[in-house]
């Protein structure tokens, strides 16, 4: 085939040219008559959606023409999907950069159809448009704006989180036109709208509606270019007016000569504007400059930020601007150092030494030649120009001592991907430059969405970009469209995803679960190896207790929470607590959470697990923190009763000492009756309560205290030994001193006496401390100030050395008696 001329369909506007690029032929069937449907295309070379125009008339051929449907096609022609639409009349039909089709209905409810399967979400636009009625709607890549019969505005900024809210008041009167700047190109980052209302313009955002103050109106339509920097008005005696965004600057005027308004206008990237009747476009340039085309039958025009697409029963055509790069290489009689490269790649097959004329010719200019030809490749449509382009590039650069050649590398890489999917199989006729905007991740969920999912995988491999995605979208459609069994299906998912890398699993569950296959979703989740994954989605299955397992597998303890609370809320007290029976885990992990948060759960936990020991020490626990003696006592013996019945050593144990608490908090209460004007003894341990009364001056009190709760008589002693001390009874404590015998000894009343200061006291304990060694009770003397006493220990056993160092801390009449005690010892000469 030979190849085409680079300057077929070029046409000149003012100072630039414009190409019309055939994309396909033999589009859409003849039974599909465009003349009479509505037709929106989404960005970047996207789906087409078709939808027929009940303003127009209906030609009834078979029962399939009284379906109300939305079709979803390819730019090739080829059918995607079909949507039955049973609700209110469509006002409103576009599309979002994600290429998630948005149909508004006249009631307000519009719903959001993403990955071109069918499947929407839906919501509500309020704000009056039930009650008013939708009358049209324009979109943007991320929002929408819905304008009412009585002329009010309603602006959704987000569809993943649509919040309706209402633009300001709009002026009463005939709109005409309308059209809208998104948020990226306007100064309060918001949506604006521009209204064509009577005679002239309003400009409409959140806050006001500012007139224009135009007088040509009315303004049949209204277009803001892609950049935001113009606006095209076309007034009634069909004339087409470029103003500057502020309305301050008229840049350019065009007559079409027509009174009937065109179908459609848009903008042609950021320069021209494409008028569009039935069969006629203008294409306008600036200064007023344009070019006509013409066609057979109603031509659909779909803007680009870089183009328009054109669409016709016969053809889809792409019109856009020709690059500087292109122009500098194919305009007539360029002789710049890009056309001379590629005219030698034409000599270099030839095998003319003009080939190295041309080289040497641009030298100085190679390089840049090189980078022309290169990019100028990526932006041609015809794969044998890009090859032509490409060849010329590699040739220059072979020429070239140094050449970094990643942009030749990349460039090659991304007109094969271009290539594959603008096939007419495929149908995405995608520019290089929408590439660029759209990125290879965006162009291969667009595969994914169309299940072009080998294709997608080849792109992925190719471009070395992960391919987990396409293989999950890929096993999710099996598991929609499968009709053999869960068990075959699972297999041959698991065998195809097997080794690789990234793969979600729960998301393929999910699918499962949607279509009702239970079953299928659980069997799919045992191969996913995150937890927290795999948990929530068998939570929502209602597979409770296979969801806590998964859990407590994962050893994440949040994880096991999580999933425990949503038992607990869900579950009877009882059913909750035998699925954690069999589970130590999470027992523990309820257990720890109760001890803080719910003392009666852990109560029902211990009874349920057989732990009265347990069980009885939160009651003891409850107990020990009232301030009322009866609650306190009620307590104790709720816990002696929870202990009744078992004859496990350690539970008799523990039942009698909760007994005996329970038995001193009763005679606590008591004594605050008796002996109190407050509550003095209530609350404290036995050990404390005997020390109180001996320092009150109760000791027979104590004592009775010591016989019903048999306090070991060494307990006690110490007890009664630190009260008397405490309140300095030295009398008592000299009778005490007088007794044969003590059960702790009679050291410890020599130290307590001691520490308290009474050394006269302290030393009538000293000689009961019979089974000291002396050297002990020397020192004991000594601490007495008693050195006397102290020498006559010393000379009993006859330690002279001990007797001289008791002299150097003897003075007066001590010292003379230390000295005679001395002398008796030493040897006579």
């Amino acid at each position: 085939m030979a190849p085409s001329n680079p300057l077929a369909n070029w046409e000149k506007v003012g100072d630039s040219f414009y190409r019309k690029t055939p994309v396909y032929d033999a589009v859409f069937d003849e039974e599909v008559e465009l003349e009479n449907y509505i037709v929106a295309g989404a960005p970047y070379g996207g789906a087409i959606a078709v939808y027929r125009d009940e303003n127009k008339p209906f030609r009834l051929r078979d029962t399939q023409a009284l379906r109300s449907g939305i079709d979803i096609y390819s730019c090739s022609g080829k059918l995607i999907n079909q949507i039955n639409w049973d609700q209110a009349t469509i006002r409103g039909l576009g599309w979002s950069d994600k290429e998630e089709l948005l149909v508004v209905a006249e009631d307000g409810i519009v719903r959001r159809y993403f990955g071109l399967d069918g499947e929407f979400t839906s919501f509500s636009l309020g704000n009056g448009a039930e009650e008013y009625g939708v009358r049209e709607c324009r979109f943007w890549a991320s929002g929408l704006v819905a304008l009412l019969s009585n002329n009010q505005l309603i602006a959704v900024s987000k569809y993943d989180e649509p919040r309706p809210r209402l633009l300001a008041p709009c002026p009463e009167g005939e709109v005409s036109s309308w059209a809208l700047s998104p948020p990226a190109h306007t100064l309060s980052r918001s949506v604006e709208v521009f209204l064509a209302v009577d005679k002239t313009v309003y400009l409409v955002d959140s806050n006001e509606a500012e007139d224009k103050i135009l007088q040509d109106g009315p303004f049949k339509h209204v277009s803001v270019s892609p950049s935001g920097r113009f606006v095209a008005l076309f007034t009634g005696e069909g004339k087409l007016w470029v103003v500057s965004i502020d309305f301050q600057n008229k840049l350019s005027e065009y007559d079409s000569k027509s009174r009937v308004a065109p179908s459609s206008m848009n903008w042609c990237g950021d320069d021209a504007v494409v008028l569009a009747w039935e069969d006629e476009i203008h294409l306008v340039g600036p200064n007023g400059a344009a070019s006509k085309f013409y066609y057979d039958a109603r031509v659909h025009v779909i803007p680009e930020f870089d183009g328009v697409r054109l669409i016709t029963n016969d053809t889809c055509e792409f019109l856009h601007k020709v690059t500087d790069v292109t122009e500098d290489i194919f305009r007539l009689g360029s002789s710049t150092p890009a056309s001379v490269l590629l005219d030698s790649v034409e000599q270099l097959e030839k095998m003319s030494p003009k080939a190295d004329e041309n080289i040497q010719r641009i030298r100085s200019g190679l390089p840049a030649a090189v980078d022309t030809c290169i990019k100028a490749a990526g932006y041609e449509f015809d794969v044998y120009w890009q090859k032509r382009l490409l060849k010329a590039a590699s040739f220059g650069k072979s020429v070239l001592e140094l050449y970094n050649s990643d942009e030749f590398v990349e460039m090659t890489e991304k007109l094969r991907v271009l290539t594959a999917v603008r096939d007419f199989k495929i149908g995405l006729p995608i520019s290089y430059a929408q590439y660029l905007r759209l990125t290879p991740e965006g162009l291969i969920e667009r595969l994914i969405s169309r299940h072009e999912y080998m294709l997608a995988i080849r792109v992925s491999e190719y471009l070395e970009i992960p391919a987990d995605r396409i293989f999950v979208h890929w096993a999710s459609q099996k598991v929609r469209v499968s009709t053999v069994d869960d068990e075959a299906v699972c297999k041959l998912i698991v065998q195809k995803l097997d080794g690789k890398p990234g793969i979600s699993f729960e998301t393929i569950a999910q699918a499962a679960y949607d279509e009702g296959r239970t079953h299928l979703a659980t069997q799919l989740l045992d191969h996913e190896p995150r937890a927290g994954k795999q948990v929530p989605l068998l939570l929502s299955m209602e597979e409770d207790e296979v969801a806590l397992d998964k859990a407590i597998e994962s050893g994440d303890d949040d994880l096991i929470n999580f999933v425990l609370l949503h038992m607990k809320s869900k579950l009877p007290l009882a059913s909750f607590l035998r699925t954690i029976n069999s589970r130590p885990v999470a027992s523990a992990l309820v257990e720890t959470a109760a001890r803080t948060e719910d003392t009666e759960l852990l109560k029902d936990l211990f009874y349920q697990d057989d732990r009265p020991v347990d069980g009885s020490n939160v009651l003891v626990s409850e107990a020990l923190r009232q301030s009322d003696a009866e609650r306190k006592i009620e307590k104790l013996q709720l816990a002696t009763r929870l202990l009744t019945d078992s004859k496990d050593p350690t539970v008799v144990l523990q039942q009698k000492l909760v007994s005996e608490a329970s038995q001193l908090l009763k005679a606590q209460e008591a004594l605050d009756k008796d002996l109190a004007d407050h509550s003095e003894f209530l609350g404290l341990s036995l050990n404390e309560t005997i020390y109180r009364l001996f320092r009150a001056g109760y000791g027979k009190r104590a004592h009775k205290m010591q016989s019903e709760f048999k306090m070991p008589e060494k307990t006690y002693w110490w007890l009664r030994l630190r009260a008397l001390v405490a309140k300095r009874d030295w009398g008592e404590l000299e009778e005490i001193a007088k007794a044969k015998k003590s059960p702790i000894g009679w050291e410890p009343f020599y130290n307590e006496v001691l520490g308290a200061g009474n050394t006269k006291l302290a030393s009538l304990f000293v000689p009961k401390c019979t089974t000291l060694n002396p050297a002990e009770r020397i020192e004991m003397w000594v601490k007495c100030g008693m050195i006397v006493k102290a020498g006559e220990e010393a000379q009993k056993v006859k330690d002279l050395s001990t007797l001289e160092v008791l002299r150097t801390k003897a003075s007066g009449p001590a010292a003379t008696e230390i000295e005679r005690m001395i002398n008796q010892l030493r040897p006579r000469k």
